[in-house]
């Protein structure tokens, strides 16, 4: 049965990033761990890219700050446009799960 979501998980990596940054301000390493602790299994291979392209399309902005332990990091937060994006994406999906749920009762 897991197999069978695996193309919509992947489908949700870019809201549950936005989502994982509403707020809050967080390094890559952050975020990954926040998603595996929601359960949502993620891959470094994966996430990266996504952030990159998240931050070009304007969506995440970033900062540098200083580590305690070790190299300065990258923290990214949601731009404007990404708060924008992410209530776009939460409204779709209250909307899908009430279609869902309207369908057959």
């Amino acid at each position: 049965m897991e197999a069978k979501f695996a193309a919509l998980r992947r489908g949700m990596l870019e809201p549950v990033v936005l989502a994982a940054l509403d707020g809050e301000s967080r390094y890559a390493g952050e975020i990954a761990q926040l998603l595996r602790d929601a359960e949502f299994p993620v891959q470094d291979g994966t996430l990266h890219p996504l952030l990159n392209r998240l931050r070009r399309e304007g969506l995440l902005t970033h900062e540098w700050r200083e580590s305690p332990s070790g190299p300065p990091r990258k923290y990214l937060s949601l731009s404007a446009e990404g708060r924008t994006q992410l209530t776009l994406f939460r409204d779709y999906f209250r909307s899908l799960a009430t279609m869902i749920d309207s369908i057959g009762h």
